[in-house]
């Protein structure tokens, strides 16, 4: 029976120690947390048995419950790279990044939000294949920033074309800029592709479907940019050039558009001579794409 004398808070504590514990192979309730509580203890303490259920297979459809879910969530933002890895390399990585970085928000859109900084020092989970799976986790976290972000209302393209060298203006916050070491961008685009070919089944649990990881053709490492933005509530992603990204990451930082520039330009293959038909011409695209807005105040 639930111990009445156990303060609210600490009850709340040894439940989610024990609901957070990731499951076993068979997708049943370890018998100890990971710092060494023995959940059987903890479920007798806390929970009342019933008719059909002790105690501890009572707490443990919690347990089951919380990791279907989050692994489920996970498995849809992140489809490309688990596509890349195999669903059992994927899986692995799932329940690592989530036994770090449990939910701890009210919604599940941000369980993925650490996942490609974590991803980045934890090669172990990603083998030979690293560096290109940091890229598509990137790619598919800026998809969902660039999603559901907010909206200003963005500079006209007259308004742009007065700025001066002083003036500050903001980006977009749906606008996300994702630099890459690979041209990832093509295999995410063809593994969206194949994802949605692919006929689905009512009531299938994509997380726990067996996938053999993606056959790839040889890819050379390449410097890539992209810029990951929303038009009409869908999101696009367009490679832009390594001058562009620096300018806009500049301007995002808060620079003055002079600054910007001259960072962007800074090592620059560019010629001299050509520099200002560019950024007239990157200037009206940012502006028709509604990606330049007033500085915020």
């Amino acid at each position: 029976m639930a111990n009445a004398a156990m303060p609210l808070a600490e009850l709340q504590r040894q439940l989610a120690a024990v609901i957070m514990t990731p499951l076993t192979a068979d997708d049943g309730m370890r018998e100890s947390t990971p710092e060494g509580r023995s959940t059987r203890a903890i479920s007798e303490r806390v929970i009342a048995p019933n008719s059909r259920l002790d105690a501890f297979e009572r707490l443990e459809l919690y347990n089951q419950q919380y990791w279907y879910r989050v692994l489920d969530s996970l498995a849809e933002d992140f489809s490309s790279l688990r596509a890349l890895l195999g669903s059992r390399s994927y899986h692995q990585l799932a329940v690592a990044y989530l036994s770090a970085h449990p939910s701890r928000s009210f919604t599940l859109r941000n369980l993925g939000s650490k996942l490609p900084q974590w991803l980045a020092s934890h090669a172990e989970c990603t083998g030979r294949r690293h560096k290109l799976a940091v890229d598509v986790a990137n790619i598919e976290w800026a998809f969902i920033e660039a999603f559901d972000n907010a909206e200003l209302k963005p500079l006209a393209v007259a308004e742009a074309l007065h700025l001066t060298a002083e003036s500050r203006v903001r980006l977009q916050p749906h606008l996300r800029l994702v630099a890459l070491k690979y041209p990832a961008d093509e295999l995410v685009l063809d593994a969206q592709h194949r994802e949605r070919a692919q006929p689905t089944e009512a009531g299938r649990n994509d997380a726990r479907e067996e996938l053999k990881p993606l056959k790839l053709a040889a890819m050379r490492s390449k410097s890539t940019w992209l810029a990951v933005h929303r038009v009409d509530f869908s999101v696009y992603f367009k490679r832009i050039e390594k001058e562009e990204h620096a300018i806009l990451s500049a301007i995002e930082c808060g620079a003055t558009l002079g600054a910007a520039i001259s960072q962007g330009f800074k090592g620059t293959r560019i010629p001299a001579s050509n520099r200002a038909a560019k950024l007239r011409a990157w200037f009206e695209n940012w502006a028709e794409l509604g990606w330049l807005c007033a500085p915020e105040i």
